[in-house]
């Protein structure tokens, strides 16, 4: 469909993230390019806010070009959708990079921002999706503690971390907050699982060996 003369298509963001919006119709499409760490946050949420305000029906996310994504991303996109059920609108990917679909699969939020989630379901499948919504978007705290135990622990950068939780977490089939509730609780005094350990500890045996190859 045509762009509207009073939504033109723009492009804005700051180094390392690059945020398109162009009107589809009675939708938005967003294309987002880039990192989505903490440090863009307000950022991408800024932007997304702009866009759905903006929409009559919702807006249409493309994620191809984000190459990595963090919590503190994820929680931005929810809690986007959470604003856009309230409207009576939906937020669902288009397209997404193979570093987002992990992250959402491994928190079990990709079914959230499909088509078939949207404002078609009943009251009471709606309520179940806000209660979902906000059950994901609780998780952050606890995996952003998990990768700052992980940083103090091993002198590892943010996304290093958050590198070696996705790893662990993938290779034990382990969700992700249950790994990061794991390593906040051995803080505390409950030791983690020893197979779980051995895996923390592989995983940045093999950060560090990649490290160093690339300074060779």
């Amino acid at each position: 469909m045509p762009e509207s003369e009073d939504r033109p298509s723009a492009t804005v963001g700051s180094p390392g993230l690059t945020i398109g919006t162009a009107a589809d119709g009675d939708r938005t499409r967003v294309s987002v390019a880039g990192e989505l760490g903490l440090e863009v946050g307000e950022e991408l949420r800024g932007a997304l806010r702009a866009a759905l305000a903006h929409t009559d029906e919702g807006l249409d996310l493309d994620l191809s070009g984000v190459s990595f994504c963090d919590c503190s991303g994820l929680n931005v996109l929810l809690a986007v959708r959470e604003q856009a059920l309230a409207e009576g609108k939906s937020v669902t990917l288009d397209r997404i990079s193979s570093v987002v679909e992990r992250l959402l699969s491994l928190t079990g939020t990709l079914p959230l921002f499909l088509p078939a989630a949207g404002m078609n379901g009943t009251e009471q499948e709606l309520g179940v999706e806000v209660v979902q919504l906000r059950r994901a978007m609780q998780t952050r705290p606890t995996i952003d503690l998990a990768r700052g135990v992980l940083m103090a622990s091993f002198g590892l950068s943010p996304q290093d971390a958050w590198e070696v939780l996705v790893a662990v977490s993938q290779r034990t089939n382990t969700k992700l907050y249950r790994l990061a509730d794991g390593l906040v609780e051995a803080v505390r005094g409950d030791p983690l699982p020893e197979p779980l350990r051995r895996e923390v500890a592989a995983a940045v045996a093999r950060l560090a060996a990649a490290g160093t190859a690339e300074a060779d």
